[in-house]
């Protein structure tokens, strides 16, 4: 299989999934331990990056959704990268409001894909009904 092949954009019916699965698959050469462990480290980087990204001013948030855009595109969570494109245009043009409403769009697919993430990794919601993981490293 070709670089080219492995990088490649997703088809548009790819992209509508929250985790691009075939991408995954191919990025991870089929091992389950290592899509388990690249899985975990993208939740953890996700939660991250946003955390840094509020509040911030438009150079880091551009620096910090450039990041989080190529590492969702390792994954396959299309959604996740195209969001973060968004808010990285905005913080380069230092536009706030399309920052604002990026930001907005990055969180809810972020929301979406680390659920989903959570799901394919077997965290169960905690006892108590919060939205945290029983393991921290699943919580996005």
């Amino acid at each position: 299989m070709t670089a080219a092949r492995l990088l490649a954009l997703p088809d548009q019916e790819q992209e509508l999934a929250t985790l691009d699965e075939n991408h995954l698959g191919r990025m991870t050469l089929g091992d389950r331990r290592l899509e388990h462990e690249v899985l975990e480290i993208f939740a953890r980087q996700n939660s991250l990056i946003l955390k840094r990204i509020v509040g911030a001013e438009p150079g880091p948030v551009a620096a910090a959704a450039h990041t989080l855009k190529g590492s969702a595109r390792g994954v396959g969570a299309w959604r996740v990268a195209r969001a973060a494109e968004r808010l990285e245009q905005a913080a380069t043009q230092a536009d706030e409001d399309v920052m604002k409403a990026a930001l907005v769009e990055l969180e809810a697919a972020s929301f979406e894909v680390c659920a989903a993430i959570a799901v394919r990794l077997g965290a169960h919601p905690d006892k108590s009904g919060s939205e945290a993981f029983s393991h921290p490293a699943r919580a996005c």
